[in-house]
């Protein structure tokens, strides 16, 4: 009887021994296979990615986008640029006339030929004003208007619905493009009569240096002279809505459910240090910035001509600068 009490004693502390071992077991495993997860974890944090990934050293390097060179301008390629002129314009090309005297009052390079970009549109707007024909037909947005040319974009889309005044109005004020073109192609006898008709005009009056090749001033054939264009001002400024609408701040128009706001290409008719008359702006790379606009500068209108600009706001600059110049004169000269 001991004798077996003392085996099932002995048994029990077998099995308890045995039992403690195994529950002590089991985390010591449920660790290693943490530690295993763990490390596998760091070993993928810390292993070097297959992508290299750019250095950033600042905001500005991160937004910035790459940009491919700007072509060169005709005026550069005929080295225009390279000469200097009394008023340290940027403009490679300048004129700056008395519209009542016709006196020559600045010129840099007058008689050169280049592209004229949207001063095209002064042109077009022109024919349509002096056609007559009717302001409130309803003419619609093609593919036919859409730029091939230099691939530009444009909010009135095809199917796009407007008036032939307020189309006339966005191609004088906004410079859009599509509306100047369906101008044209919307002309009685078409696109290839309309072209045929601004250059007759051209010839009709005495722009011998001037050339287009249809109505919006995206082609780089559409060509012609700061003599040429100062002539053109001449005659757009006895235009009222020539005046009206390539001077307007701002117009609204309806397409569809749409309102959109379009706004002047040119931020000097906001200022109240100009009297402009008539204006008109102009890009396409080939041409360079170009700005023509009839002004009213110390009591004396004056017929202003920027060719080949270097950039946006050098126009804009080159006609203040111009502006003081004749004021300091002005000012000057007794009376």
């Amino acid at each position: 009887m001991r004798m077996n009490r003392w085996l099932l004693n002995l048994a029990g502390m077998l099995a308890l021994v045995c039992s403690t071992a195994v529950f002590a077991a089991a985390p010591v495993a449920s660790e290693k296979k943490a530690s295993a997860s763990a490390t596998n974890t760091a070993k993928r944090k810390a292993a070097p990615s297959t992508k290299p990934r750019p250095v950033v050293k600042n905001v500005a390097q991160r937004n910035a986008v790459p940009r491919a060179a700007a072509r060169p301008s005709h005026g550069q390629l005929a080295g225009l640029h390279g000469r200097q002129d009394a008023l340290a314009l940027n403009s490679s090309v300048a004129l700056v006339i008395d519209q009542d005297t016709n006196e020559v009052l600045f010129s840099k390079n007058e008689q050169a030929v280049l592209p004229i970009a949207s001063l095209t549109k002064l042109m077009t707007g022109l024919i349509i004003s002096e056609a007559k024909l009717s302001m409130d037909e309803v003419i619609t947005i093609t593919q036919a208007d859409v730029d091939t040319e230099k691939g530009s974009t444009s909010r009135l889309k095809v199917g796009a619905q407007l008036t032939r005044r307020e189309m006339l109005h966005l191609a004088l004020m906004s410079s859009e493009n599509r509306a100047a073109s369906a101008l044209g192609r919307t002309y009685p006898g078409g696109l290839q009569t309309f072209v045929g008709l601004m250059n007759a005009k051209a010839r009709q009056l005495g722009m011998h240096d001037t050339n287009y090749v249809e109505p919006t001033g995206l082609s780089s054939k559409n060509q012609s002279s700061a003599k040429d264009l100062a002539i053109l001002v001449n005659q757009a400024s006895e235009d009222a809505i020539l005046r009206e609408f390539s001077t307007s701040h701002g117009h609204q128009v309806a397409v569809g459910r749409q309102t959109l706001q379009y706004n002047n290409t040119n931020r000097l008719v906001k200022s109240p240090a100009w009297d402009i008359g008539v204006q008109k702006t102009g890009y396409i790379s080939e041409a360079g910035q170009c700005l023509v606009m009839q002004a009213k500068v110390s009591g004396r209108k004056l017929i202003m001509v920027f060719l080949d600009s270097a950039g946006k706001l050098t126009r804009i600059a080159d006609a203040e600068r111009v502006r003081r110049w004749v004021e300091a004169r002005s000012v000057m000269t007794p009376t």
